[in-house]
């Protein structure tokens, strides 16, 4: 069953974040990571309060997958990056395949 990991980021150092980026893709793909969305201007919040103005929208082919992913020694040392340049809330949701 697929799996949804769903950010909401605000970025405090667009250059610091940029390390991060550069090594993102090749270990997400690892994984069977997609992006399905990611937000180049302010989160339109239509109910409720959204914590950070940016917004992450990822699918893996499972919770097992998202997992290994976000356990991934190498993504463990890049995450390192986003730490130090962003603010970030991540939640894992089951899909409904």
């Amino acid at each position: 069953m697929s799996a949804y990991m769903i950010a909401q980021i605000k970025i405090d150092d667009p250059d610091e974040y940029q390390n991060y980026l550069a090594g993102f893709m090749p270990i997400f793909q690892r994984y069977g990571g997609e992006l399905l969305a990611t937000s180049k201007n302010e989160t339109t919040v239509v109910e409720g309060e959204w914590a950070y103005p940016g917004t992450v929208i990822m699918k893996f082919p499972s919770v097992e997958k998202a997992q290994a992913w976000h356990h991934d020694p190498d993504y463990i040392k890049l995450v390192e990056y986003r730490h130090r340049s962003a603010q970030a809330n991540l939640v894992l949701v089951e899909g409904m395949d």
